[in-house]
């Protein structure tokens, strides 16, 4: 495609060129070119772009093509739209610096770039679908779907959990097995310790918030240590007292390996054997990059693991919806915990999601955010490489973060000296010590949890320079 002037006088009072140049569809030239022109200080934030059918006129190519190219652009967070006013370069989308030497800046009370596990891109959250399976759904609905309802949650929902993870997770249920919660930390609450008793066996890694709720409701907590193969099933044996496993399987939560096959069926041989019960927290098996993804472990057997997941990572943490696969013994105790209506899950939301599984939406989501979240790591990866390539970056195969290890030898101090110059170039990050179980008997690891999904497309490679700034140097 050759290159092209664009006359912009009438929206912008000069002329722009864009280089419309090298591989790919023009679709993806054009996206490229736009994202140069923003990059490197030419488009200036609250420029406004001309309408999408001159744009198209001036370059000779469809309408459709450059309408595409538009939403891309605002859904990455570097052009913004609303009625009224067209659509214009964003103001977060900032010109990039093109060194990398370290610059000493005074540290901020507020960071300017989140760099938190667990925290999904919300530029990137499918406002337009969602609000047109709203719109199916709600006409859809029968007029019970808005009286007292039902504390399993609603039916249709459930009856599209059912196919979904199934499909694409391996789990072996049916809708009435299903219970829908508001996410995880719920379906604890739910479950411990009223339907099952403590103590409960964890890994020695994991998130501090669980270990905290867990503590509050007295159940006591006993650290399995972990390895490169996941949590070490063989020390359950020695775990007196303990009836349930609470683990991250497809993706050890924050260290990022997967359970290894042997390992998966100990556990459930210790679950059947000593009539126990796994929690599987299924927290983002659905964002595997380099092979498939790794089944649930639910599918091995049905009665003894509990199978929890939710939206919160893979589509927003204001959607508040999860769910519970348990065994049919369990069903009716989780339901008598739950109690009154005012613990259950709003109808319209429900409604929403199941409309938006039924129809594909969620997965179209999930494809389109696995990609934009790989490229991400990617990115991470050839920054961590370039600038500090003594620091080995783990837990890439999956999920919406990485941990860098330090060098071995580091200690604590040197955690924390990493995070106080994080902070002062600005960035939100956690070290790799606030997730070990305070009685974990493993030796410590150090290093720092990167998250790569909260900031936006625009602002990510800024993020990426503030890290590279901040990463301990060799030696």
């Amino acid at each position: 495609m050759p290159e092209s002037w664009v006359n912009l006088a009438e929206n912008l009072g000069a002329d722009l060129h864009l280089e419309l140049t090298g591989p790919g569809s023009r679709r993806a030239v054009l996206i490229r070119a736009l994202r140069d022109a923003v990059r490197s200080g030419r488009l200036t934030p609250g420029t406004r772009l001309p309408p999408y059918r001159s744009l198209a006129a001036d370059l000779g190519i469809a309408r459709n093509t450059v309408a595409d190219a538009y939403a891309e652009l605002v859904a990455e967070g570097w052009l913004s739209a609303r009625q009224g006013s067209g659509t214009r370069v964003a103001h977060r989308a900032r010109p990039l610096t093109p060194t990398r030497a370290p610059v000493r800046r005074a540290p901020v009370s507020r960071p300017t770039h989140n760099l938190l596990q667990g925290r999904p891109d919300a530029a990137s959250f499918p406002r337009t679908a969602w609000l047109a399976a709203a719109r199916r759904a709600l006409t859809a609905a029968p007029h019970d779907a808005f009286g007292p309802g039902d504390p399993r949650g609603r039916p249709e929902l459930r009856r599209a959990l059912a196919d979904y993870l199934a499909r694409t997770r391996g789990v072996r249920t049916d809708p009435e097995r299903i219970v829908i919660c508001s996410g995880f930390a719920h379906a604890l609450r739910l479950l411990l310790p009223a339907v099952l008793p403590g103590p409960l066996a964890v890994e020695s890694y994991g998130l501090p918030f669980h270990r905290h709720l867990l503590a509050t409701a007295g159940v006591r907590t006993h650290p399995l240590a972990l390895d490169e193969h996941g949590a070490m099933s063989a020390e359950l044996g020695a775990a007196k007292g303990v009836e349930t496993l609470l683990l991250t399987p497809a993706h050890q939560f924050p260290l990022g390996v997967p359970l290894h096959p042997d390992r998966r069926a100990a556990v459930i041989n210790w679950a059947r054997e000593s009539g126990g019960y796994v929690l599987e927290d299924d927290y983002d098996g659905e964002f595997r990059y380099d092979r498939k993804p790794v089944g649930a472990l639910q599918g091995l057997d049905p009665e003894r693991v509990l199978h929890i997941g939710s939206v919160s990572k893979s589509l927003s943490p204001a959607v508040r919806l999860g769910w519970m696969v348990l065994p049919d013994r369990l069903v009716d105790a989780v339901l008598e915990a739950k109690g009154e209506r005012e613990a259950w899950a709003g109808v319209t939301d429900q409604l929403t999601l199941a409309e938006f599984l039924a129809h594909g939406a969620y997965d179209r989501h999930i494809r389109r955010m696995r990609q934009r979240y790989r490229r991400r790591r990617d990115q991470l990866i050839d920054a961590v490489a370039g600038h500090a390539p003594h620091l080995t970056v783990t837990g890439i195969a999956a999920g919406l973060h990485a941990v860098l290890q330090l060098p071995d030898g580091a200690g604590e101090s040197d955690e924390q000296a990493a995070l106080r110059a994080a902070r002062w170039q600005g960035l939100a990050l956690d070290g790799l010590s606030g997730y070990r179980h305070p009685e974990a008997t493993m030796p410590p690891r150090h290093g720092l949890v990167v998250g790569y999904a909260a900031p936006s497309d625009s602002t990510f490679p800024a993020a990426l320079e503030a890290l590279c700034r901040a990463l301990p140097p060799l030696g």
